[in-house]
């Protein structure tokens, strides 16, 4: 492989090793929503009910509890996983944009400095 190929390549994959930790971070900070936060204070409240005002033991409230807790654990699991697929493909594609926009600039520079080597070397 030539040695632009290597750096090119080296470019690309600490770009998606950094849009990976950025969708990972953003998907892990809005994995609970306030539908998982709805439902987790309404298994809250029926346990509270259940275990404070009838008479149902705890055999009864602590299944329900569990359950309740697992369901919210897999919703926001789920939730996690989509977020993150989708954070992910922004994240690439903005870290994409910004890699082209510096390479162009860097192209324009090394053409523009070229170019004033040629006048000034005309000029002489």
């Amino acid at each position: 492989m030539t040695e632009k190929a290597e750096v090119a390549e080296q470019a690309r994959v600490e770009m998606e090793r950094e849009a990976a930790k950025r969708a990972k971070d953003r998907a892990r900070n809005a994995r609970l929503d306030l539908n998982i936060a709805i439902f987790l204070f309404a298994i809250l409240i029926l346990v509270i009910i259940l275990a404070t005002y009838t008479k149902v033991g705890l055999e009864v409230v602590a299944p329900i509890a569990i359950f309740g807790l697992a369901m919210v654990w897999v919703a926001g699991w789920r939730k996690g996983k989509q977020l993150y697929q989708r954070f992910y493909e922004e994240e690439l594609s903005r870290l994409q944009s910004e890699f082209k926009k510096t390479v162009k600039k860097t192209v324009e520079e090394t053409i523009e400095e070229k170019v004033q080597k040629a006048l000034r070397a005309r000029w002489r």
